[in-house]
């Protein structure tokens, strides 16, 4: 007779991501049972009070593993310890100001969304959907989904653990990207190439899996590293170095870092623009985070060798998205290179992974994260004008001529974002930036350091071109309008902002909580 062995599940650490999971299981129910009129409000109060909850718990739990009472596997396949308590902190505050984003129906009675995603572009049904002022709400469980994935991806310990929530958080999005209420068919088209790129990547990094479980019978990072350690110099020996590059393929693509980048500009450009910022913010830095515990065991286990390799990618991908960002006339495709080049800043922190660089991952992912969803709250309210109408997002840099003059408060914030990203003094940018490049130098990659350093500087330019443009420039015509808030989005971008500038002033207190997170149970 057979026997089962219930498994030891601490279920009181996974309990802020299942209440995010919970609440978008929740929102699907509300989507068929829910009233038409009423869903928006009924699915943005339970997502805000979802991430709260989840906020609640997880301070419960920081509680814990700071005094060092509780660390360890809380499930098969996940770890629970101060990193990724950190970790899910910062993935929440990127989601709690992309629900809002998400959330907002302006002053001109839309919404980022389509009245009905599965109405065909152009065709009657879709002006049937318009008319009736409908607004496509489905988005929001799936952005639960996709949330509660990116708090457990930073969690994974096994390969199996790590393709499972790398799937869960890349789904929602393929289908949110084609969701667009504007340019229905950019949004379609967005849709397909991260879908299709999106596959191939998940290829590469089950390819990977197959070979690191072939080569040492097990999926468990720890003994994964252990079997690689006592075998080293026997056996085929080029199965686990090519194992763990095909994993890197895969997690790498999710950064957008460069050769694995093409998709990222195309999709900013055609996702629903509050869906770009939590592209942009969470899955990058949830992508980051997972790669931390991939290297932290994987990669100490296979020696320096993959040093050399990320310190190329990572200088490739700093030179990308400098010189192509430079010569975009589109502010989402250009953001989009300005998080190529982000994304190579962050790379750096890999090539010497220590507390220090730990600490300054995590800040970074909070500082870029807060500016990049309140920067495409920003667009989401900058229009074209049809004869006074609103329309979609004026995405053309010329748009933003004398954006000062007609809304002085969004100019001042998406200034205080450009200055953020360029790494100026008294923004949350700036110390992210300085604890980052400090620790790299520390730990070996000055020269690194001095080519983020240059790229940075020149990455700058397109940021104050922005601003010279909102604020030195005047209008050339009446075909931009800006349409107001109805208060969601205007509270994401004014909490992005003040997290911004108090981070960027006053950072001993965030720095001090990072430093006491940046330890991984072994």
């Amino acid at each position: 007779m057979s026997t089962f062995t219930e498994p030891a599940i601490y279920w009181a650490g996974l309990a802020p991501a299942l209440v995010i999971l919970g609440a978008a299981v929740l929102g699907v129910l509300v989507e068929a049972f829910v009233p038409r009129r009423a869903r928006l409000a009924v699915q943005t109060v339970l997502a805000v009070a979802a991430v709260m909850g989840a906020f609640v718990l997880l301070a419960g739990q920081w509680a814990l593993v700071s005094g060092q009472r509780l660390a360890g596997e809380m499930a098969h396949g996940f770890d629970l310890d101060p990193f990724g308590v950190a970790a899910q902190g910062v993935i929440l505050v990127i989601g709690l100001l992309a629900v809002l984003a998400m959330a907002d129906r302006t002053s001109a009675g839309d919404g980022a969304f389509a009245a009905q995603a599965a109405d065909r572009p152009g065709r009657a049904e879709e002006a049937e959907s318009l008319h009736a002022g409908w607004m496509g709400t489905e988005a929001l469980p799936l952005t639960m989904f996709s949330l509660g994935g990116m708090m457990l991806f930073p969690l994974a310990s096994n390969l199996i653990s790590l393709f499972v929530m790398l799937e869960l958080v890349s789904l929602p999005l393929y289908i949110m990207a084609a969701m667009a209420r504007h340019r229905r068919l950019l949004s379609q088209e967005a849709a397909l190439k991260y879908f299709v790129l999106g596959a191939f990547s998940s290829a590469f990094l089950l390819l990977g899996a197959a070979l690191l479980y072939g080569a040492t019978g097990s999926v468990d990072y720890t003994e994964v590293a252990q079997v690689v350690v006592l075998t080293r110099g026997v056996g085929a020996s080029w199965i686990l170095p090519a194992g763990l590059l095909l994993l890197l393929v895969g997690l790498l693509f999710k950064i957008a870092a460069a050769p694995f980048h093409a998709w990222s500009p195309d999709v900013y450009q055609g996702s629903p623009t509050p869906v770009t910022g939590f592209m942009a913010a969470g899955v990058k830095a949830t992508a980051f985070l997972a790669l931390v515990r991939v290297l932290g065991v994987l990669g100490v286990a296979g020696g320096a060798d993959l040093v050399p390799v990320l310190s190329a990618i990572a200088l490739l991908t700093m030179l990308v998205g400098t010189v192509v960002g430079i010569v975009q006339r589109d502010v989402k495709r250009m953001l989009a290179y300005s998080a190529i080049a982000h994304a190579g800043y962050m790379l750096i922190a890999l090539t010497c992974l220590n507390t220090m660089s730990l600490s300054a991952l995590l800040l970074y992912s909070l500082a870029y994260g807060a500016s990049t969803v309140g920067v495409f709250g920003v667009i989401s309210l900058v229009r074209v004008s049809h004869v006074g109408a609103a329309g979609p997002e004026a995405t053309d840099l010329d748009s933003y001529r004398g954006l000062a003059r007609r809304a002085p408060w969004l100019a001042a914030a998406m200034t205080v974002f450009m200055l953020s990203f360029a790494g100026i003094p008294l923004t949350a940018g700036f110390v992210a930036k300085y604890e980052l490049f400090l620790a790299a130098a520390l730990g070996g990659g000055v020269w690194l350091v001095v080519a983020a350093v240059v790229s940075s500087a020149a990455t700058a330019f397109f940021y104050t071109r922005l601003i010279v443009l909102m604020y030195f420039r005047e209008p050339e015509d009446e075909q931009v309008v800006v349409v107001g808030s109805r208060g969601p989005v205007a509270a994401a971008v004014a909490v992005a902002v003040t997290l911004t500038l108090v981070v960027g002033v006053l950072p001993q207190p965030l720095l001090a909580l990072l430093d006491s997170a940046a330890m991984l149970t072994p």
